[in-house]
């Protein structure tokens, strides 16, 4: 099966990543655990803009906030294991200014995949099962994939979508992909 796997909230701990370098530079304490809406950095950063954030995010010594970024626990090992009988194509939506430390990240991440696609249209790329995380993203894969099986990463900032599967841990998501082979 083809495996459509979001990056950012999925894969990689963008919340964390964002957080620790804000903290670092601006002396702050805010807490990934803050994190409970989908722009929820306009909320708890000093930016007076979403667009301000993502200009600061875009700047670095080494790179964009999205070059560093740790994998969730487990995610590379699930990765790795469904690979060996799955295609695993990462879908991702990046700002331009990101594509090169998106390759850069998943090189060093090692990351399973021989196939990157970095759109705001997820759904043209067809899978059979699709991971991710975006509240609009979700819905999008949902109306336009009716023949796929569109799963939800379950956070704080994204609610339930009828007719997809919820998604809390890569347990789940192993799990899911293993009973479909049966």
């Amino acid at each position: 099966m083809r495996l459509g796997i979001d990056l950012d909230g999925v894969v990689a701990d963008f919340n964390t990543g964002w957080v620790n370098r804000y903290n670092d530079e601006f002396g702050s304490n805010v807490s990934s655990d803050q994190v409970d809406s989908w722009d929820a950095m306009g909320d708890l950063t000093h930016f007076e803009s979403m667009g301000a954030f993502w200009r600061w995010a875009s700047r670095g010594t080494h790179g964009s906030v999205f070059r560093h970024l740790e994998t969730y626990p487990d995610a590379l090992d699930t990765l790795t294991r469904l690979s060996k009988h799955h295609e695993i194509v990462i879908i991702t939506a990046k700002p331009d200014w990101a594509v090169h430390d998106t390759f850069a990240w998943i090189s060093d991440q090692r990351i399973p995949t021989r196939e990157l696609h970095i759109t705001d249209a997820k759904w043209r790329v067809p899978c059979d099962v699709y991971l991710d995380d975006s509240p609009r993203q979700v819905i999008e894969l949902h109306i336009n994939r009716p023949e796929a099986i569109v799963c939800r990463f379950v956070r704080p900032w994204n609610e339930s979508v009828p007719g997809t599967r919820e998604i809390h841990d890569w347990d789940d998501f192993e799990m899911l992909v293993d009973s479909l082979q049966s």
